[in-house]
């Protein structure tokens, strides 16, 4: 079951208490697994125990994301004070330099951790920062839209979508190729974690400036990318590679944004090979 710890951060704005809920399972080299934009650690699931098999898995709900609360009053959703807020979970988790996989927003925070050295290892999922101007409003302006259509359905109408392939497919083509393999239970806990997202609005708003431009050395880095991705775009991994000359770049073919649910067999191969 998950479990939440809480530690102390600095940052810029002050100093605060953050609260983290996260899951924790499996034996072996420690892997810290950070979800998108409103989704929550349950994202995860479908690659959790081919991955708990061969190492000691931690996924994380982000700070105001999932059930994590908020960060402090005046804290900023940005990268010069989330990762440290990762760092100090790490510390409070006794993990010492883990590995990371991130997908989305977590692939963009799993990369600037590798940029300053704090794991093992970077494996990024159709990561955040690499669009052009017009890539990301196309993307922002469809996580808008999510975000609203959740907010705005009844939970009688969320169920009983998710009770069909087709009413799956509405609330969730935008992240998966295949909708249809998603569970009913995990299409409704996804939907009402991404319309109780406290972090949503100040995340968006602190990713409208964001290119990731730094190279990551010292250390293996992947970058994987569903060929089906209609979020963010498949060509933006090319442009990964050009930004990280040294990373790894996989196609995951039929996969989507979220490709754990669409080939969670490929996708733990992936994220096995990355953290070896």
């Amino acid at each position: 079951m998950a479990v939440r710890v809480s530690f102390p951060v600095e940052s810029r704005q002050g100093s605060g208490t953050v609260s983290v809920e996260y899951e924790r399972m499996g034996d072996g080299e420690p892997l810290l697994l950070l979800h998108g934009i409103g989704h929550h650690w349950q994202a995860w699931q479908p690659v959790l125990e081919i991955l708990a098999a061969e190492r000691e898995v931690i996924a994380v709900d982000l700070p105001g994301f999932g059930a994590s609360p908020a960060l402090p009053d005046g804290f900023a959703y940005d990268l010069p004070t989330v990762v440290p807020v990762l760092g100090a979970l790490c510390e409070a988790l006794d993990l010492d330099r883990p590995h990371v996989a991130g997908n989305s927003l977590g692939g963009l925070l799993a990369l600037e951790l590798g940029h300053q050295k704090l794991v093992r290892s970077v494996t990024a999922l159709s990561p955040a920062g690499f669009w052009t101007e017009g890539e990301r409003r196309y993307a922002f302006g469809a996580l808008l839209a999510m975000r609203r259509g959740a907010r705005s359905m009844p939970l009688p109408m969320i169920r009983r979508l998710s009770r069909s392939s087709a009413g799956r497919a509405a609330l969730t083509s935008t992240i998966y190729a295949r909708p249809g393999r998603r569970s009913p239970e995990a299409v409704v806990a996804e939907t009402l974690a991404l319309r109780g997202a406290t972090g949503f609005g100040r995340t968006l708003a602190a990713g409208r400036g964001v290119r990731f431009a730094r190279d990551v050395t010292g250390l293996p880095v992947t970058v994987a990318w569903g060929t089906r991705d209609r979020l963010l775009l498949p060509r933006q991994g090319v442009r990964a590679k050009r930004a990280v000359p040294a990373a790894r770049l996989v196609r995951l073919p039929g996969c989507g944004h979220v490709p754990m649910n669409d080939d969670p067999a490929l996708v733990a191969r992936v994220l096995l090979d990355g953290s070896r």
